[in-house]
């Protein structure tokens, strides 16, 4: 294992990069709301964020992945060093629109590996009572995309109560707790983001790495 790959010489200077998924197209979404407050507070604590906006991304594996939308969802994945995942529950899931935007981000392209070794948040917003199906869910997929998925998460209960007419979050315990896990979000992208080498580095894929390497020159020595 190269030593610097666990004590880089230098850490990064610029802003943490946060990318922020939300899964619902309604008008009034109380995901997206959520969404934007946390993108609120992570701005105040000094991160650089974006936001995916999934109207028109259409179904996976509906159309090519040269889709104007999906390559901007994959260009975004591939800027940030974490993210926000923020889906309503529905029938006690994740909503369809959370999944599609997930499915669509590769576990790699080429040699790069869009989502592994960065971090996740996972937030929901309930219209009944306090539920975690849906940040539940999330952390399998997080795992499943070799994210790093803070501790801390958000459940927003009768969240159509917790949103003023402008879409603003009202003073509470569960504003509160955003703010809880943005600040939690940031802390582990800046511990972990200069060690990202290290974080992605497998044994099994170096096994791998090593037996195509052999083959090869084999091959060439073959002929």
């Amino acid at each position: 294992m190269d030593e610097n790959e666990l004590f880089p010489s230098s850490r990064a200077r610029h802003a943490p990069r946060i990318l922020i998924l939300y899964g619902s197209l309604r008008k009034r979404s109380y995901s997206r709301f959520a969404a934007e407050e946390a993108g609120r507070i992570l701005t105040s604590l000094g991160a650089e964020v974006r936001f995916f906006h999934p109207n028109d991304l259409p179904l996976p594996d509906s159309v090519s992945d040269e889709h104007p939308k999906v390559q901007e969802l994959r260009e975004l994945v591939m800027w940030s060093e974490g993210m926000v995942w923020c889906s309503p529950e529905r029938h006690g899931a994740m909503t369809a629109i959370m999944k599609a935007q997930i499915d669509w981000i590769p576990l790699s392209l080429g040699s790069v590996r869009p989502t592994q070794g960065k971090t996740l948040a996972v937030m929901q917003v309930c219209g009944g009572s306090q539920s975690f199906n849906a940040v539940n869910q999330l952390r399998i997929l997080g795992r499943w995309m070799r994210l790093l998925t803070i501790p801390n998460q958000s459940s927003v209960p009768r969240a159509w109560d917790e949103f003023d007419q402008d879409g603003r979050m009202k003073p509470s315990a569960y504003y509160n707790r955003i703010v809880d896990v943005m600040e939690e979000l940031v802390k582990f992208t800046l511990l972990t983001r200069d060690s990202h080498a290290y974080l992605v580095n497998r044994y099994s894929e170096r096994v791998e790495s090593h037996a195509e390497l052999s083959a090869r020159v084999n091959q060439s020595s073959a002929t």
